[in-house]
């Protein structure tokens, strides 16, 4: 039996060569590894002597050679006779020449660069794989809108008994197949409007201004429910912006969703408060009938088909829009919610977007609302109608006897009435200009601080009204708030004094 071994490359104490001693039943062995040798670039064997340890562990190395490795090795053991391993020469499957070649020193960085390359390749191929198929089936889901829509669109009847030149104010718009063609007629003239969910641009239909509202691709569940809205039954009326069609245009790469209403040149409420300022009268105008066009929108008409009762739930001066005669329209129905009476249940269309948090009530700040009751969402509607008045009566002038009053742009003409304040958003004063949730919930909620109301409002009509009705609809307690139809009610006798 061995007691010494060769050893070399594993020698104890870090020896280069020498001898080591065999543990009891242990062995010796030499062993052979292909390794790169970086002078030549050439794979080469380096050999290796030593002693194994003890019992199983030793045993079981003994029979390496016996299982294939990626990195090509072989090895032997003997314990006949003192250095037995010396003449050993165990021996492996060489590496083919060709790959030798491959991995040299100078080509690794090729090789790294080619797989990088490929794994690049394969993810924007994934990537576009995926949108492709989005895109499919976003068209597929519009295809499905509209088929499932056709019979309320049509008042549940296949024919086609309309005009394409009548006009649908805000009911059921255009015939069917008058939408889907819309968007091959339009002339595009210019933008006129942009926020985080679409833009709106004039355009030109049968030689008539309109307008057009393009939802950006990631909020295609508002444009559903927008075009759900507007095609309600018995939605027409005149304090709700004219809806003449909604229509989807691709090319296979993209796709638009747009909604055609009609074009109010004026703009929005925000936009008009800006540029002029108001008469008593023309204030009482704008705050009735866009109380009007909020009373329509919360009330429910009974019948066979009837209309639903709908909020708003983003009532805002951006939101309103002013016509010719000086009425406004409530338009933007994006996150509306409908009570269906018939099974008692707030339908709330699934919809990643939030309102407008300068405008929310406290229920909303402090998610406190009960999503399943519908009278919720109306009280919220009028906090945020309260605000808009506040708005209005800012820009009205107060005074004694009728004087004409001009805008601070129009220098040119009558001079500027001193008790009509500069327009301001609600709580300019208290939170940034574009608040966070926490930001608003601190002043509304936390501080229950509302719009400053100036004492000289509660002397004269229509300010003393307005002042009343903002602070009732602005309540903190929501049963306390005003409802749309009490404040048309209150607008409405002003206007006939």
């Amino acid at each position: 039996m061995a007691a010494t071994c060769y050893c070399q490359n594993h020698c104890p104490d870090g020896q280069l060569n020498g001898t080591c001693n065999l543990q009891p039943f242990s062995q010796c062995y030499a062993a052979a590894e292909e390794v790169l040798n970086p002078d030549t670039g050439q794979l080469e064997p380096e050999w290796s002597y030593g002693c194994m340890p003890p019992g199983e562990q030793g045993f079981m190395q003994c029979k390496g050679h016996l299982v294939p490795h990626l990195i090509p090795k072989s090895i032997a053991c003997c314990h006949s006779s003192d250095l037995c391993n010396k003449e050993l020469r165990p021996m492996f499957r060489p590496t083919s020449s060709t790959w030798s070649q491959l991995i040299t020193a100078e080509n690794v960085h090729l090789l790294a660069f080619l797989i990088c390359a490929s794994l690049c390749f394969a993810v924007i191929l994934v990537l576009l794989i995926v949108c492709h198929r989005r895109l499919k089936q976003q068209e597929k889901n519009c295809e499905h809108y509209y088929s499932s829509r056709k019979h309320s669109w049509f008042g549940g009847s296949d024919s086609l008994d309309y005009t394409t030149e009548d006009s649908s104010g805000s009911g059921s718009g255009l015939p069917l197949l008058v939408q889907r063609t819309i968007a091959k007629q339009l002339v595009m003239i210019h933008t006129i409007g942009k926020g985080r969910y679409g833009e709106v641009w004039l355009a030109k239909w049968r030689g008539e201004k309109v307008a057009v509202k393009i939802f950006f691709t990631l909020d295609e569940q508002s444009w559903f429910r927008e075009t759900e809205i507007y095609q309600t039954i018995l939605m027409r009326h005149e304090n709700i912006l004219g809806f003449i069609a909604a229509d989807i245009k691709g090319t296979g790469s993209w796709t638009q969703m747009l909604l055609v209403t009609d074009y109010l040149e004026y703009g929005s409420l925000y936009d008009y408060l800006n540029s002029i300022v108001l008469e008593p009268r023309a204030a009482l105008q704008l705050a009735y009938s866009a109380a009007s066009g909020i009373c329509h929108l919360h009330t429910e008409i009974h019948g066979t088909k009837g209309k639903p009762a709908i909020a708003h739930r983003d009532i805002k001066s951006k939101n309103i829009l002013v016509k010719r005669n000086g009425d406004c329209v409530i338009a933007d129905f994006g996150l509306a919610v409908r009570y269906l009476s018939d099974i008692n249940q707030v339908d709330i269309a699934p919809n990643t977007r939030v309102g407008t948090r300068r405008y929310m009530a406290p229920e909303v700040l402090d998610e406190t609302l009960n999503k399943r009751s519908f009278e919720a969402f109306k009280q919220a509607d009028m906090y945020s109608f309260g605000l808009v008045l506040w708005e209005i009566a800012r820009r009205t002038y107060i005074l004694d006897k009728r004087e004409v009053c001009r805008s601070s742009d129009d220098s040119d003409k009558a001079p500027l009435c001193s008790s009509v304040e500069t327009y301001q958003l609600p709580y300019y004063d208290c939170v940034p200009k574009d608040p966070s949730f926490e930001d608003m919930h601190a002043v509304v909620v936390a501080k229950r601080i509302r719009p400053d109301i100036p004492q000289n409002w509660y002397k004269l009509e229509p300010h003393s009204t307005f002042a009343q009705t903002m602070s009732e609809c602005w309540a903190m307690n929501p049963t306390a708030r005003l409802p749309a139809l009490r404040v048309k009610k209150t607008f409405s006798k002003l206007l006939d004094w």
